[in-house]
C-alpha cells in the first residue's frame, strides 16, 4: 500500500481505485434531496406564522396610535386623512412628535386598509394577507383588529 502511494506520487498516476462511483455521487446527492426537504417542509409554515403574527402586532400597534389620536382629537382620523394622520405632529394639539414614527406595510409589502367608520367596530384596520383579496384561508385569511 505504501509502496503504491509511494509510485503514484513519483509517477504522477492515481491509482485505479482511487475517486469516487457515480453510485456514490447519486447516494449523497439524494441525502442532501432529503435534508432539503425535510428543511423546506418545516420552515415555509413558520414563515407564513410569523408573517400573521408580524401583522397582528402592526394592528395593535396603529390601533394604539388611533387611540390617543382620539383622545386629542375627540373622534378618529376621516378616511380621507387616512393612517397616514398619526406620522404627523401637531404643535398646535402640543404634539412635537408623531403618534407613531413611521406607517408599517404589511408583511407582504402593501398598506394596511383603515376604514372609519368600521364594518366591525369603531375602526377597521386591517390586512388582506397573502393574496391581496378580501377574504380568504390560511395565509391568503384578512387579519384585522377585529380579531383581537
Amino acid at each position: 500500500m505504501i509502496r503504491e502511494r509511494m509510485k503514484c506520487r513519483l509517477t504522477g498516476r492515481l491509482p485505479a481505485d482511487a475517486g469516487v462511483t457515480l453510485v456514490e455521487m447519486m447516494v449523497v446527492i439524494v441525502i442532501i434531496g432529503l435534508i432539503t426537504a425535510i428543511v423546506v417542509i418545516n420552515v415555509l409554515p413558520a414563515q407564513d406564522r410569523a408573517r400573521q403574527q408580524k401583522a397582528r402586532t402592526d394592528i395593535a400597534a396603529l390601533e394604539q396610535a388611533l387611540d390617543l389620536y382620539r383622545l386629542d382629537y375627540g373622534r378618529y382620523p376621516s378616511m380621507e386623512d387616512g393612517l397616514e394622520a398619526l406620522v404627523q405632529p401637531d404643535p398646535e394639539k402640543g404634539r412635537t412628535e408623531p403618534y407613531i414614527r413611521r406607517l408599517p406595510e404589511d408583511p407582504w409589502q402593501r398598506p394596511y386598509q383603515y376604514v372609519v367608520p368600521g364594518a366591525r367596530g369603531a375602526v377597521d384596520i386591517y390586512s388582506l394577507g397573502a393574496d391581496a383579496r378580501e377574504g380568504g384561508e390560511g395565509v391568503d385569511a384578512d387579519i384585522g383588529n377585529w380579531q383581537n
